[in-house]
């Protein structure tokens, strides 16, 4: 299995590796544990086959949690320093085109601080609104049309994601896909404790998450094939018998091509020469949103 260390930390000890491969086995575990099947049985099926999505930049155009965040914000959930944090790491993901763990953990953090004493089923409620408002109009057309594909042939579809499993089901059941692989937390009495099963949904703890799903559907991980736009997704890509990139970053990309993978890249303006480099529109998003907020923020004299 390819390994892809980690961006933008420190090296790590044999003993720091041992408890994130603990973390990310918890992670995936619990993962395929909570996935439910939400979509229709094929009317042919085809029981040992699937198809994995990641979501962000593969089947989303940007970051599903940023636009969650962003919608939880129009309904006051949070402040102006808040929104500005979000919007930062939103711009850095459109304009890079990929994640980095600094990153990854810095969301991870923030959104568990903001969740924790909350009741699961206010998030979920907020969470249907908001796909409607903010992520229905920002599906990938040609993602989507390579999941429909195997819907039709009569495999599942999973998408699997960082994203909090009960936003990972809104997304999977508005696309008709069979169900979803999310970032698990831990719930008592119907509410958010603040800390998560394991780790984030993110790198390894994918591979682990897809691995245990197969186990438990019968599936054939050589008759299965991902989709992801990240090399962050190396472990899941590597995991099934066939790998496809979708929008890829730079290191996706060449891998991809040593690997003779397939390469699908829906974006305009940004196309393999150019990947990495900022283009008019993502500027345009970036610069257009901080526009808003300072906006906002003379109006309502937010503190940042």
């Amino acid at each position: 299995m390819v390994r892809v260390p980690f961006r933008g930390r420190a090296a790590r000890t044999p003993a720091d590796l041992e408890d994130e491969e603990t973390r990310a086995l918890v992670a995936g575990t619990a993962s395929a544990a909570a996935a439910e099947v939400h979509g229709p049985a094929p009317v042919d099926p085809d029981p040992t086959a699937a198809a994995f999505f990641d979501c962000d930049n593969t089947m989303m155009m940007g970051a599903s949690l940023f636009w969650f965040a962003r919608g939880l914000a129009a309904r006051k959930y949070f402040t102006g320093r808040d929104v500005a944090s979000f919007v930062w790491q939103q711009a850095k993901f459109r304009i890079a085109g990929s994640e980095s763990a600094v990153d990854m953990h810095t969301v991870r953090d923030n959104a568990l601080a903001f969740i924790a004493g909350r009741p699961v089923s206010e998030i979920v409620d907020a969470g249907e609104e908001i796909y409607d408002e903010l992520m229905a109009d920002r599906i990938w057309a040609g993602t989507r049309v390579l999941a429909q594909r195997h819907l039709d042939a009569g495999q599942r579809v999973w998408l699997v994601t960082a994203t909090p499993i009960e936003l990972a089901d809104i997304i999977a059941r508005r696309l008709g896909l069979t169900g979803a692989l999310g970032t698990v937390s831990e719930v008592v009495d119907g509410r958010y404790t603040g800390r998560l099963v394991g780790e984030l949904m993110h790198h390894e703890a994918k591979a682990q998450a897809v691995r245990a799903l197969a186990e438990r559907e019968g599936l054939d991980l050589t008759r299965c094939t991902a989709y992801s736009d990240s090399s962050n997704d190396l472990p899941m890509l590597s995991l099934v018998g066939t790998a496809v990139a979708v929008n890829p970053d730079t290191e996706l990309k060449a891998v991809a091509r040593s690997r003779g993978w397939v390469v699908k890249d829906f974006r305009t303006g940004r196309k393999a020469a150019r990947i990495g480099v900022p283009t008019l529109g993502a500027a345009a998003v970036g610069g257009g949103a901080v526009s808003g907020l300072l906006a906002l923020r003379r109006r309502n004299r937010w503190p940042f």
